[in-house]
């Protein structure tokens, strides 16, 4: 199985390959740490990878992308350009919690064990936190409960046996998420990689959980945003043109 991973979820720009008959197994990627540059550096990032690796996007089985929370404009970005690749060369899509990423790849950096419940948190800006809790199941994590909104002070977690390691940027508040919390350490300089969404993207689509490029959407967590499916973009566009021509 090969899938192409993409994420900009964050303030990194992050491609990965992974092709599960070669290599090892495991995903090549290029990172990098580019803020408000997402939209310059992702497409030349994607052309570099395939080079590099000598695929072409038609030999691909699958594209999967960081599907959100996150940065808005970073999830556009990302979002739009996966559409595009997938729409072209008729690529089924792959959405992975970018919170989920964020567990793996400390897992994949060895920042946590097999053993360790992780909570994931991004800062949501406007005092607020994006978090969810996972667990490590046969190397690959796995949600337990739901991603949540909230204050740091609202951030409560349910007793476990398991050793609680909090990780990601919303961990820049752990004093504030102290009283409700108690985390035997903390690592808030860790982004999430592409390279751990290909990851957790191979057993998804072999699990049947994709969907087609125009079905493909950005998870917000914050209702009132919306997005728009590019069926209904081109629809949009489509009546503007018919107006002007009758105009």
């Amino acid at each position: 199985m090969k899938i192409l991973a993409i994420d900009s979820t964050t303030e990194a720009c992050s491609v990965a390959l992974l092709d599960t008959d070669s290599n090892g197994g495991e995903p090549i990627e290029l990172f990098e740490l580019a803020p408000r540059e997402h939209s310059q550096r992702l497409l030349p990032m994607v052309d570099q990878l395939l080079s590099n690796s000598g695929y072409s996007l038609q030999q691909l089985d699958a594209i999967a992308y960081g599907r959100g929370p996150g940065s808005f404009t970073g999830l556009r970005i990302c979002l739009g350009l996966v559409q595009g690749l997938a729409f072209g060369a008729d690529l089924p899509v792959v959405p992975i919690s970018s919170l989920a990423a964020l567990a793996q790849t400390a897992l994949d950096q060895t920042k946590v064990s097999q053993h360790e419940q992780v909570i994931a948190s991004f800062d949501a800006r406007m005092n607020e936190l994006y978090w969810a809790v996972y667990q490590a199941h046969d190397g690959l994590m796995v949600l337990q409960g739901e991603e949540q909104l909230v204050v740091p002070e609202q951030l409560t977690i349910s007793s476990s046996q398991c050793v609680q390691v909090g990780v990601g940027n919303g961990w820049q508040y752990a004093d504030r998420i102290a009283a409700n919390a108690q985390m035997s350490r903390s690592h808030d300089d860790i982004l999430p990689r592409a390279s751990a969404i290909a990851r957790l993207a191979v057993y998804a689509f072999a699990n049947g959980d994709s969907c087609s490029a125009e079905q493909a959407q950005p998870v917000y967590i914050r209702d009132q945003i919306a997005w728009k499916k590019l069926s209904e973009q081109i629809s949009d566009k489509n009546k503007k043109i018919t107006q002007f021509k009758s105009e």
